[in-house]
């Protein structure tokens, strides 16, 4: 028998089934265009993934700005749609993930946590950078005086504000689904733990490398730092899909 989430209301079994596997195709295929910043590996794009900036593949003066900018923005109309299935078809109600009530405002935090999370990614693919100031002297010295363009100057909050619907939606799904009693949710949870604690650690990372490229003290590895940051994001997506595919009905502990 195939495993499903309970729906809210009246949905029935195969439509609660039917939202959680457009959950999880939606969430896989985000991730996947989250993680193709990995093309830097096959692409002569002349930025150090040592030191540089995700964000400065997708400049408007890069060679492959525009490949990298639609691609941004596939993964965050992907991500956010299957964060707007899931809150409008799974967690609406006390039941929907056990008894708790609290566990399921949890849930709905924790999904409007990955759509603020969708739609500050494709904000991002909307304001790039109009250069690339990890490996460009010239413009980091017309961003330090606030010489850039209104887009380039708006990306920093763009992506700090997907940054934090991610932790937020990390770690407030996390905890609901290891208050879950079935083997799976127990298996899934573990894993989905770890990668939040592997991702908070990147992030504190990545802020203190942007903090001491502000400062002119050198990059800090934060080229490894925030790709750490997204690859965590992309696998933690990926494991949210699988569980949603394989749990049956869960009840908080």
């Amino acid at each position: 028998m195939s495993p499903e989430l309970p729906a809210a209301g009246t949905r029935t079994p195969r439509t609660g089934a039917a939202a959680r596997t457009a959950v999880a195709v939606l969430l896989t295929l985000g991730a996947l265009a989250y993680s193709t910043w990995a093309l830097e590996i096959l692409l002569p794009t002349g930025l150090s993934p040592l030191r540089t900036y995700v964000s400065e593949l997708a400049a408007e003066d890069q060679p492959y700005g525009a490949l990298f900018r639609a691609l941004d923005l596939a993964a965050g109309v992907l991500v956010c749609a299957g964060a707007v299935v899931a809150l409008a078809r799974l967690p609406l109600r006390s039941g929907a993930w056990g008894r708790s009530r609290a566990l399921s405002l949890l849930a709905v935090l924790g999904w409007a946590g990955i759509g603020l999370f969708g739609a500050a990614t494709a904000a991002d693919s909307r304001l790039p950078l109009s250069c690339a100031p990890t490996a460009d002297a010239a413009c980091a010295a017309r961003e330090r005086a606030g010489l850039v363009p209104t887009a380039h100057a708006a990306h920093a909050v763009s992506s700090s504000v997907a940054v934090a619907g991610a932790l937020m939606g990390m770690v407030l799904l996390t905890v609901v689904v290891r208050k879950c009693r079935a083997r799976p949710a127990a298996r899934a949870g573990g894993v989905l733990l770890a990668l939040v604690c592997v991702e908070l650690a990147a992030t504190v990372w990545t802020l203190a490398a942007v903090a001491a490229f502000d400062a002119g003290r050198g990059t800090w590895g934060l080229g490894v730092a925030q790709r750490t940051q997204l690859l965590v994001i992309a696998a933690w997506l990926m494991v949210m899909a699988l569980w949603l595919m394989r749990s049956r009905r869960e009840a908080p502990d």
